[in-house]
């Protein structure tokens, strides 16, 4: 069952209008075409309703996350006809990023990057994109459309030419492999991260421009740590890894706006929409406080 919507932290978060706030929240509801597990569209609600739960003291810097006015927007309504999907995100997310605020949008399937990323080149040109992604998603079509999750990363880095790198990929086609061969674009593969070595994150954060869009694909981190998710793969990243390249990324760039997308909540457990809440207020204490 879909929670209510509440902002987001609920009541342990003073109420910010949308012109006082520094952070905007943006949830979108939209799901088309998944290619596995179904439930991303419900994703937002879940989020917001597991970040009523955690404690306004972020344990690691101590700092009350709470206090970093945060307004949280209805969630617009959207169309299911995925291009004009991907325009209505776009205008949404505009709206906001126009008015100089830092944008954490909650999806969804990973098909409101595309929106809210483009939105976000256009007012940073520019702009890099990090991905934290189990897949490429670099198809050039899937499912009948070219704005389907799986080409996420066609449209963005390959149509827009928005220079990106993409991390804890352990899923790819040949097509995806032979783009990003032919490309140049940057992968960092699962299997070749250390988990006793911290330097890939330097080498990923290098290569990002000044200023940086973050999108987090939850099938991203291992499934021991989000089983949740549409298309869990095993293999995938830490939660300390995630978090120590949200940390190392914030501290050595400018993170203009983020999003998490593709929750697929599991009944009678919480850890993968509590997981989510919690790396949402590690994107607001290490990239947007």
């Amino acid at each position: 069952m879909r929670p209510h919507f509440v902002p987001f932290g609920g009541g342990e978060v003073p109420e910010t209008d949308l012109e006082s706030s520094r952070i905007v929240v943006l949830p979108l509801p939209y799901e088309a075409n998944p290619s596995y597990g179904e439930g991303s569209q419900d994703g937002p609600y879940h989020i917001l309703d597991a970040s009523t739960q955690m404690e306004a003291v972020d344990e690691e810097t101590g700092q009350e996350w709470t206090d970093l006015k945060i307004h949280t927007c209805r969630p617009p309504s959207i169309s299911p006809e995925p291009e004009k999907a991907v325009l209505e995100i776009e205008a949404a997310a505009k709206a906001i990023l126009d008015k100089g605020k830092r944008l954490l949008s909650l999806g969804g399937d990973h098909a409101v990057t595309i929106g809210t990323a483009r939105a976000a080149a256009k007012a940073y040109p520019g702009m890099g994109i990090l991905q934290i992604d189990a897949h490429m998603d670099l198809r050039n079509s899937w499912n009948g459309s070219k704005f389907n999750h799986a080409c996420v990363m066609r449209r963005l880095a390959g149509d827009d030419k928005i220079p990106s790198v993409a991390v804890g990929i352990r899923s790819f086609s040949a097509e995806e492999r032979d783009f990003a061969r032919q490309t140049g674009h940057q992968v960092f593969l699962a299997h070749g991260i250390d988990p006793k070595d911290d330097e890939w994150i330097d080498q990923v954060v290098s290569l990002l421009p000044e200023n940086v869009y973050l999108t987090l694909d939850l099938d991203g981190l291992d499934p021991s740590v989000i089983p949740g998710t549409g298309t869990p793969e095993p293999g995938g990243l830490s939660y300390r890894q995630a978090l120590d390249l949200i940390r190392g990324l914030g501290a050595r760039r400018n993170v203009v706006a983020a999003d998490i997308n593709e929750l697929a909540v599991i009944p009678h457990t919480h850890v993968s929409e509590y997981t989510a809440a919690r790396l949402a207020q590690k994107i607001f204490v290490y990239c947007f406080g």
